[in-house]
């Protein structure tokens, strides 16, 4: 057996965590590969609304195990929050959910140095969450963090106290008033909770999986766009939540990949800072935002709403080789009329078809394409056939430019109001 992977193909937030539930029944195992508490993964189902930040989204499904994997970074006080709501709907964590030795640990400390580092740059933030996920792989490579499988040594207590010592040596260099100890109070506390869980050699244990036959679901967070390496730097994640991320995150080779699903809205949106080519300053970008319930899971900021950038979607399905495409949040194009889509830029007075190293507003603008929009209730739909003909028409041309089949279409946030168009898991 091989891994599959799903993964967000523009700036986060396009969806994965439903898309997720979805598909989870027809796997063994679900498996988070990188990033932390700054993702927010929604599901809705049986009128129940749950975000989840560390977890994998599969861990409602009964037969299946969920694995934090290395390349996550864990906060223990926002990891017991998550467990805690979770036991509160009858969820039997202790028995799905496995974390891998190697991921890291964030501090108390690693939040504090996030807010200093965040308030020094001034107008030149770059929109952190505040989570302290950035400190923490920093502290990752630079060959200094606290992995959870140090919570099994005997001198745990004495890593702690030098990684905490080294912090406060570096917030010296800023103008920044802080106080953890309240934090660190629950933070100690809160490991409690995360000793009672299983702890794994994930990069052994996935192997031995696919070995005996198990089929594996690799989950990204945030966005394609927001990868440390191929994003639109510096305003980017701190992790590669590329395909290739799969790969390190859990330790998974290369050639034991299978299908990669990549989900993108019909439209764009962007929390924080960053350029943003396609986005819409004016009425209509309030209204897409409103109709699409466009507020951070996480942090409840507004997301920046603007047209589907095919340029940026033709680079994201480059870098993941992405074999599957699913298209979410169809449903909240209902009834605007005429739709725009980014054909290309102009990129320093040239055309270009590419996503370019720079795409800063005074350096690129968009050139777009009309398509008529459709003017129906998608919510209530049961099956693709039952999609308006325009609907039919968008996703037939998007198809013919990215060269990459849409097989899902999601017509609301909850689970039963996904469309299959001739997709086939496990295939």
């Amino acid at each position: 057996m091989k891994v599959d992977v799903l993964l967000g193909l523009q700036w986060g937030d396009e969806g994965k965590g439903k898309i997720v539930d979805v598909f989870t029944p027809k796997y063994d195992i679900i498996a988070r590969f990188q990033g932390g508490p700054n993702a927010g993964h929604t599901l809705e189902f049986d009128g129940i609304k749950h975000v989840l930040h560390t977890i994998p989204s599969g861990i409602f499904h009964e037969d299946t195990i969920n694995i934090i994997g290395n390349g996550v970074v864990m906060d223990p006080i926002i990891f017991e929050r998550e467990i805690n709501e979770l036991k509160t709907l009858n969820v039997d964590v202790s028995n799905k959910l496995v974390i891998s030795r190697k991921a890291h640990l964030i501090l108390p400390t690693h939040r504090v140095l996030d807010a200093a580092s965040e308030a020094a740059k001034g107008k030149n933030k770059i929109g952190s969450t505040l989570k302290g996920i950035g400190p923490t792989y920093m502290d990752k490579t630079g060959r200094n963090g606290l992995r959870v499988g140090d919570l099994e040594l005997a001198d745990f207590q004495q890593r702690y106290d030098a990684l905490v010592a080294k912090h406060v040596e570096m917030l010296k260099q800023f103008d920044f008033e802080y106080d953890f100890k309240e934090e660190e109070e629950k933070w100690m506390a809160s490991l409690s909770t995360l000793r009672e869980l299983n702890f794994i050699d994930s990069e052994h244990y996935i192997s031995e999986a696919m070995k005996a036959g198990k089929t594996i679901l690799a989950e990204g967070a945030q966005g394609s766009l927001l990868d440390i390496d191929f994003g639109s730097y510096p305003f980017v994640t701190s992790s590669n939540t590329v395909c290739a991320g799969a790969c390190t995150g859990l330790g998974v080779a290369p050639n034991k990949i299978g299908k990669v699903y990549g989900i993108f809205k019909a439209y764009c949106t962007r929390v924080g800072s960053g350029p943003f080519p396609t986005e819409l300053h004016d009425q209509f970008g309030e209204d897409l935002r409103k109709a699409g319930h466009e507020f951070g899971a996480t942090t409840g900021r507004p997301r920046r709403c603007g047209w589907l950038d095919l340029p940026a979607l033709k680079y994201s399905i480059m870098l993941n080789g992405v074999t599957d495409l699913i298209m979410t949040k169809a449903d909240v194009l209902s009834a605007f009329g005429e739709l725009k889509v980014c054909t290309s830029y102009q990129y320093k007075g040239e055309k270009v078809e590419h996503f370019p190293y720079n795409i800063d507003e005074e350096n690129i603008s968009a050139n777009f394409k009309s398509l008529p929009g459709w003017d129906k209730d998608l919510t209530e739909l049961s099956d693709i056939a039952e999609l308006p003909h325009e609907l039919n028409d968008y996703i037939e041309y998007l198809e013919g430019e990215l060269e990459v089949p849409i097989t899902v279409v999601s017509v609301g946030p909850d689970r039963t109001q996904t469309l299959m168009r001739g997709l086939k898991i496990n295939a």
